[in-house]
């Protein structure tokens, strides 16, 4: 099982914000108008990671999405040019 974790973690980088999602989802009956913020963070996390993707494909930096050691990183590198 810890096996198959790290493999939807290395695939999703979304993956934390998706299990909330569902969490959510199954804590409120399915009622999805309970569960906005979840699928608004889950949609935002996905534009950041399409958007990196994007631009390592630009500058043929492979693999495109990037390795689990090396994510946390790029955030913390997005984050610090925002302020």
């Amino acid at each position: 099982m810890r096996e198959q974790k790290h493999n939807q973690e290395k695939d999703n980088p979304c993956f934390k914000e998706q299990k909330l999602s569902y969490k959510c989802l199954s804590d409120n009956n399915y009622d999805r108008e309970k569960c906005q913020l979840e699928f608004e963070n889950y949609k935002t996390c996905k534009g950041f990671w399409m958007s990196i993707q994007s631009e390592r494909r630009r500058k043929g930096i492979r693999p495109y999405l990037p390795p689990l050691e090396e994510r946390e990183q790029i955030k913390k590198e997005y984050f610090a040019k925002l302020r």
